[in-house]
């Protein structure tokens, strides 16, 4: 029997995004603790040479949370996305390919800090986190909007709540991160790390919709 031939793009299941994107989010995480190493140190200095860098701490802390609400949105995500077509895929490969960059201005502001808490680096560095932070939100975004476009993409049960749910907490988190942005540009470097460390947090609570509306 010959097979069908397909024209453009074809949509597929998710069998195989989903596969990527947990090895991808995989690779995030074991970066991040990459991260996490054995301080220079005298002899007789190991304590000090541990607490002084705790920047590297903070920055795991703040990564490894964000990262971990992104495979739990992920996954709650697919549970709901039926098809996949070129709009949903290439919105969930910008999600990947910004989530995949984080440990590098993880490891900027962790540097940073540790050299100088409230000097001029540091400013730049909790700018570049909450850009890359913000750009990861605004992925999500295109997420939700391609699923708008294209209702047909999701299971027939999803809930009526979830794609506006899912673009409100997005834009909110693109704006919360924006704002830490600032904080620490203009006031204080490790009150931005604060506000990085607390964000997933929202993430998190919000997983399964606003509580007011579930």
């Amino acid at each position: 029997m010959s097979r069908t031939r397909l024209r453009g793009f074809s949509r597929s299941d998710t069998t195989r995004a989903e596969a990527f994107s947990d090895g991808v989010l995989a690779i995030a995480v074991t970066l991040l603790a990459l991260g996490l190493a054995d301080p220079p140190h005298r002899p007789g200095g190991l304590g000090h040479a541990l607490l002084a860098q705790w920047p590297a701490y903070l920055g795991y802390l703040a990564s490894f949370g964000y990262v971990s609400v992104i495979w739990l949105n992920h996954h709650q995500a697919f549970v709901r996305v039926r098809v996949m077509d070129r709009g949903l895929h290439a919105a969930n490969l910008l999600l990947l390919f910004s989530t995949a960059a984080l440990s590098f201005p993880t490891a900027v502001v962790a540097d940073a800090l540790q050299a100088d808490p409230d000097g001029s680096d540091a400013r730049v560095a909790v700018a570049l986190y909450a850009g890359l932070a913000a750009v990861m939100c605004l992925s999500w975004v295109a997420f939700y909007h391609q699923l708008a476009r294209r209702p047909e993409l999701l299971t027939p049960d999803v809930e009526s709540t979830y794609v506006r749910h899912g673009r409100l907490r997005s834009w909110a988190g693109a704006l919360a991160y924006g704002a830490a942005g600032l904080l620490g540009v203009l006031v204080a470097p490790p009150a931005a790390v604060a506000v990085f460390v607390v964000l997933p947090v929202f993430y998190f609570v919000t997983s399964d919709g606003f509580p007011a509306e579930r």
